[in-house]
Formats: C-alpha cells, structure tokens, sequence
C-alpha cells in the first residue's frame, strides 16, 4: 500500500474527535485507508445489501453488534444512522469511536451538519496526489501528459488497469448506482452527455445557458445535474476571488474534475500521445495543477480556500489561494520558460497592492528557479511549497 499523505492528519483527528468522517470519490481510497490506519476496529460495509437491511430496520440491534471502535463504510446509504452515533458518543465520550467513510459531498455535509456538529472531524481523501504516485516504482518519471491521461486512481497504479478500461467501467458504475441514489435521473442517456459536455469546458467559467442548450435541457435541469456531480465528487466548481479590489470581476465560477483521468476519457483521449496535441492540453494542465493544489490542502486538514480571477477586459490569474496574505499561482503548460508566463504579475501587483512574492508560477517545464524576483516551479515539485 502506498501510504496516504493524509494519514497523519487522522490519526491525530481521531485522538481529538469521537468521529472522524472520510468523504471522498468513489475509489479514492477511503476504506482503505481506514482499515490501514484503523486495522483494530470493527469493519462494517453498508454497500452490502444484507448489512444495510438490517442497519435500516434495526439500528439498535446494529450498534449491540457493533459496540467497540467501528468503521463505518458508505454511510450515506443509512443516514438515520448518524442519530444514533450521536447518542453513543454523547454517552460515552471516547475519542475516535467511530471513523464514517462517505462517497457524497454536499448530501453527507448536510446529514452531518444535522447530526454530528461539533462531534466529528471531516476530511477529503482524493485520488493519489503527485507526492503520493512517485512512490510507486517507475512512475517518477511520468511526463505530466501520462499523469493527466492515467489519472491518479489508485486501482489504477495498484492494478495496473489500463485507462481505457477503468474509466467506462468506473462511468458506468457511477451513473448506474450513485446518481440513482442521489436523484431520480430519468434520462441516463442525456446526463451522460451531460457530463461528456462538461469535460470539454473543464478550466472554463461556466456557462449554463450554452451547457443546457448543448445537452437539450432547461437550464434549471443543468443546475441540478451540476449539483449531482458536485456532490458525487466528480467535478468541483471553483469560485471568483471575493476580495473587492474592483467592481469589475467575473462573477460565474469555473469548472473543475477530481480526476483528469476521467476527462480524458470523456474527451475520447485514447493514449498520452493524443494529448500531446490537443486542443484543451493546456486545460488539463491547469485542472491537474489546481487538483494538486487542492489534494495537498485537504491532506493537511485545511479548507479549500482556492479562487481564481477574471476581469471583463479578460485579465485572468489561475489560481489565488486566500489567506492572510492571499498568493496568485499563473499556471502554464509549456516546457519552455517564457517571460511572457509573468506578464499578470504587474497587473495583479498594481491592483492588488500586494508584494511580489503574492505572485507565482506553475509551468511544465522540469526547473524550478527564481526569476526577477518571482517564484517558479516546476510541475513536478510545486506542491511541496503550498
């Protein structure tokens, strides 16, 4: 097993929370990790019909047969469930009681929120991240084009399954099982043009008028189906920077996958070659860069916290990660160091009245170095700084 990154972070949760609450994709790696990290604890799997049956109809009955520290697999299938945990780590008052893992985002923060506010500790477990994948014998030397193309799934790399075979099985699973539970999706075939659509705006603002209208559907429709892919951890939305440093900003957020594997394949990307040359290259560049980002973010236990930003005359700065002092990430996908990658730092320094270490850079090349007293870093060891 390749050890997670965010393996510390629980642990140190769990000594400090009843429960600790794992969401993530499907095949991220939550259970896992939990029984890796957890190998003394009970193992429950609510995917098993026979389990979930009597969870359902008998929830007392299941925490008698259930009473030492548990982990709790998929617990979005139970949710009545939560109420009950809540009872037990009132009464009793043991650290780390019980570790829930969870496939859905925005539905299990809900039930949660409801339930176990102030009593559990989240976290987000996403597929492998660059940190993690170098471990795995050869893949250290990857070009970020096989990186993108294979995704980061660990089955993936653990199986060694070839991408044209994990992700029509994985889409397939997804649509015939999770949206299901999720909403009552009749036409399956429209929501996976949906999603086919989607990926080719992946790195853009988004645009629900010409999303609906491309897939034959209301724009309230496209709302809703966007949710459901939000909340199945299949793509995030990621906001304008708020900061009012002028009335002019874009206000609509842009479309993001939690996989690149993922739009590869819906993009009809068959190998790292076809990549190459593609048209939305560097959109994928910026979406693996940004899920870098992010992955090294959730595995230290913090927010999000990632923006980007448009103005209507059309400057754009990639990536701004708010903070005390928020920090702006340009991200470009060629090999070759440019001075033309920095010509946004002037501007963002000028609006902003930033220092100039406010501003970096993320570029496909294989140095990093300073230059004019700008960061930049390579792809490959980025993340390291963040």
């Amino acid at each position: 097993m390749i050890k997670r990154q965010i393996t510390e972070k629980l642990i140190q949760l769990s000594g400090k929370f009843p429960v600790v609450t794992i969401t993530g994709p499907r095949q991220s790696g939550k259970t896992t990790l939990a029984k890796h990290v957890f190998a003394d604890y009970e193992y429950v799997s609510l995917e098993n019909p026979d389990t979930r049956l009597k969870a359902e109809e008998d929830p007392r009955g299941f925490f008698e047969n259930n009473s030492g520290k548990v982990i709790i697999d998929e617990i979005q299938h139970v949710p009545k469930l939560l109420s009950y945990i809540q009872t037990i780590v009132d009464a009793e008052k043991t650290m780390g009681k019980f570790i829930l893992t969870g496939s859905q985002n925005l539905l299990m923060s809900e039930k949660i929120s409801q339930s176990l506010a102030g009593r559990t500790a989240l976290l987000k477990l996403l597929p492998f991240n660059r940190l993690e994948l170098i471990k795995k014998k050869g893949v250290k030397d990857y070009s970020y084009e096989e990186i993108i193309y294979k995704g980061a799934y660990p089955a993936i790399y653990s199986h060694n399954i070839d991408p044209g075979d994990f992700y029509p099985a994985y889409l397939e699973t997804y649509i015939q099982r999770d949206v299901r539970s999720i909403q009552n999706i009749r036409n399956l075939r429209a929501f996976t043009t949906f999603i086919k659509l989607c990926g080719g705006r992946t790195g853009q603002i988004l645009d629900l008028s010409s999303l609906a209208n491309d897939t034959g559907i209301s724009v309230n429709t496209a709302k809703e189906w966007l949710s459901v892919l939000e909340a199945s951890y299949i793509i995030f939305l990621m906001p304008p920077f708020y900061k009012n440093y002028s009335k002019r900003l874009i206000k609509s957020p842009k479309l993001y996958f939690y996989d690149t594997g993922l739009v590869a394949f819906l993009l009809g990307i068959e190998n790292r070659e076809q990549l190459l040359s593609h048209y939305l290259k560097g959109s994928l560049f910026e979406n693996h860069v940004i899920l870098e980002i992010l992955k090294q973010r959730y595995n230290t236990g913090k927010q999000a916290n990632i923006y980007y930003w448009r103005d209507n005359k059309k400057n754009e700065i990639d990536c701004i990660i708010d903070g005390l002092t928020p920090m702006a990430i340009e991200i470009k996908a060629g090999k070759t160091f440019s001075k033309d990658f920095l010509k946004m730092k002037k501007y963002w320094i000028k609006t902003t009245g930033l220092p100039e270490d406010s501003f970096s850079l993320v570029y496909g090349g294989d140095e990093s170095f300073n230059f004019l007293n700008t960061k930049v870093s390579s792809w490959k060891d980025f993340s390291l700084n963040i």
